[in-house]
């Protein structure tokens, strides 16, 4: 099993535990994003890991490249100074550093081809995390949708309950009771305490008004001069009971008629 077989094993075990206890979907959520940056760390150091190895072969390889070109130079030496005997043991050496480099470069190019896998993999779980927070929020926000029809749903139909309008019913019946006993309290108290009488004055007074204010017309007419003060006087007293001298004059009249 690979690395990342193994992370994915661990991260899928840690998400199926939380998600079968999950009580808040919310703090579920962000706890399986901290887990998954949590192995992402760890990764990149295994990968980091992994890279260091593979620079150690590439280095190891060719040390050993350089070695068996030395002992090369070494044998054109010895042949040059007629020491052939030298010459053949340099080039046993320099044929021992080319096998070990050639089992050297091999491994290498093995191990490059895995390091590669794990950087492409390190990319791909990077990017699943990063896939993982924005369908965290979308998740999130279906949730949230979700408990507020849910709670318009309860209000609606704790709403349509007869209940609900019956309460509503008895209190406007109630409030109207009390409305009509204050009204009544009211009509009680005038009674007895004399403010009936007193407003069926105020309804009197109300009623002279217009002679009052016929009278102040003709006071303003006299002050304009349209009027004689006789007439004015005449027009005010005949807007009330007759004047006395009026009385005497008719009863003469009438004593004068055959």
């Amino acid at each position: 099993m690979g690395i990342f077989d193994r992370l994915a094993s661990l991260i899928k075990s840690n998400i199926n535990d939380m998600i079968s206890s999950a009580e808040n979907p919310e703090k579920m959520l962000n706890q399986i994003i901290v887990d998954m940056r949590d192995q992402l760390v760890k990764a990149k150091q295994q990968v980091a890991a992994a890279i260091a190895d593979e620079k150690r072969l590439r280095d190891q390889a060719d040390a050993e490249q350089k070695a068996a070109a030395d002992w090369e130079q070494k044998a054109m030496l010895a042949i040059q100074q007629g020491r052939d005997d030298l010459a053949k043991q340099a080039l046993v050496r320099q044929s021992e550093h080319l096998a070990h480099h050639a089992q050297l470069e091999q491994t290498w190019q093995s191990h490059q081809l895995e390091t590669e896998k794990l950087k492409h993999s390190l990319h791909e779980l990077n990017d699943k995390i990063e896939e993982a927070k924005r369908k965290k929020n979308l998740l999130l926000a279906r949730q949230r949708r979700a408990q507020a029809q849910k709670r318009i749903h309860e209000t609606m139909s704790g709403l349509s309950e007869k209940s609900a309008f019956e309460a509503f019913a008895r209190m406007e019946e109630k409030i109207e009771q009390n409305e009509r006993m204050l009204k009544a309290s009211t009509e009680i108290d005038q009674e007895f305490s004399g403010d009936r009488l007193q407003a069926d004055f105020k309804q009197l007074e109300k009623a002279a008004g217009g002679l009052t204010a016929d009278a102040q017309l003709m006071a303003l007419k006299q002050k304009m001069g349209l009027l004689a003060a006789g007439s004015a006087e005449k027009k005010q007293i005949g807007a009330g009971k007759p004047a006395p001298e009026d009385v005497h004059a008719e009863i003469e009249d009438g004593d004068d008629k055959p």
